[in-house]
């Protein structure tokens, strides 16, 4: 398992590395090797090639920048299988996973939308790549959906793991009247403790820190990729896996709303709550409808549905988006 920032750090990495201890308790004779804080450069094809080299036959390649090194060495080392998170591109011996968490995005939106004064929301995100910018126009259209004039500002990092940047965000959000912070970075901590001392409230993402958000919590979006990996693991042993892109939503468990905080009143709990069986039983799409880009450009017509490749290779904001795409 390769990391790119640390496994401890409460954030995304920490999600993928509660994936693999599921994987280690569940089947017998399994062992695993962790390489942490590893760029998204040729360094990631050293640590591939340091692992082949001893004996390990399955690489999880967990984080975006990370698939053309996986191909190359796929390529040169046909006998492993390497597993990445996410990406449109698979080979012979490489395929992706992931967990669609856009749902779970929206309806903390909705939360969001309902909760907030001010109606002007905040987002710190780490780089511009689809994953943020699908959570960004997820958060915002469910925002939306309760408050039509509701707003998302969104502050780039430039980094998975900035908490100085990461703090200085929160407290301009919080001069400008934003009263409540999503992000998607690999250090939430820092948002939630700095949103806390602020009076604002947070969403989180990729791990549940509720308990280290205090009142500033109203919800979040996390993962539980173990059973997803479990799986995978298992085909791949039995010899019946086969390179495709695996996905798992909220419906499947794999992505997962979490708690309340104490400031979410009841009715915006229901509302929330009965949104969500819907989107598990298909009743609501959260990629369909009109969905219109920042500049007015229609990406979704009503009655559409956006199709897992165009909603994966997401390359813009949507309209109430203040902030750069790219």
């Amino acid at each position: 398992f390769i990391y790119v920032g640390p496994a401890a750090d409460y954030g995304y990495n920490m999600s993928m590395d509660l994936g693999r201890e599921h994987v280690e308790k569940s089947i017998g004779g399994v062992s695993t090797t962790t390489f942490e804080a590893i760029p998204e450069s040729a360094e990631v094809e050293r640590v591939m090639e340091r692992l082949i080299s001893t004996d390990h036959n399955i690489i999880f390649a967990t984080s975006y920048g990370y698939l053309d090194h996986a191909i190359k060495l796929g390529e040169k080392y046909p006998e492993v299988a390497f597993l990445h998170a996410g990406g449109l591109k698979t080979s012979a011996n490489v395929g992706t996973y992931w967990a669609d968490s856009d749902a779970g995005m929206y309806l903390a939106g909705v939360v969001a939308g309902s909760v907030s004064k001010t109606g002007k929301l905040g987002f710190v995100g780490a780089f511009q790549i689809p994953q943020l910018l699908r959570s960004i126009n997820a958060f915002t259209l469910g925002a939306q959906s309760v408050n039509p004039d509701a707003t998302t500002t969104v502050v780039w990092t430039g980094g998975w793991w900035e908490p100085q940047k990461e703090a200085e965000a929160v407290n301009a959000f919080a001069d400008q009247g934003i009263d409540v912070i999503a992000e998607q970075v690999d250090s939430p901590i820092t948002i939630a403790e700095t949103a806390l001392k602020r009076d604002v409230y947070v969403i989180g993402k990729d791990v549940d820190i509720s308990d280290r958000a205090g009142d500033a919590w109203l919800t979040g979006v996390s993962w539980d990729w173990g059973p997803m990996m479990v799986d995978l693991v298992k085909e791949i042993q039995a010899g019946t896996w086969k390179p495709s892109h695996v996905r798992g939503d909220l419906a499947s468990g794999h992505a997962v709303l979490d708690p309340f905080g104490k400031n979410v009143p009841e009715d915006v709990r229901s509302k929330v709550l009965a949104l969500k069986q819907a989107i598990i039983s298909g009743e609501k799409e959260v990629w369909s409808g009109l969905i219109v880009r920042q500049d007015g450009t229609v990406v979704s017509k009503a009655g559409e549905t956006m199709p897992m490749e165009k909603v994966e290779s997401m390359d813009y904001l949507v309209k109430g988006v203040t902030g750069a795409s790219n």
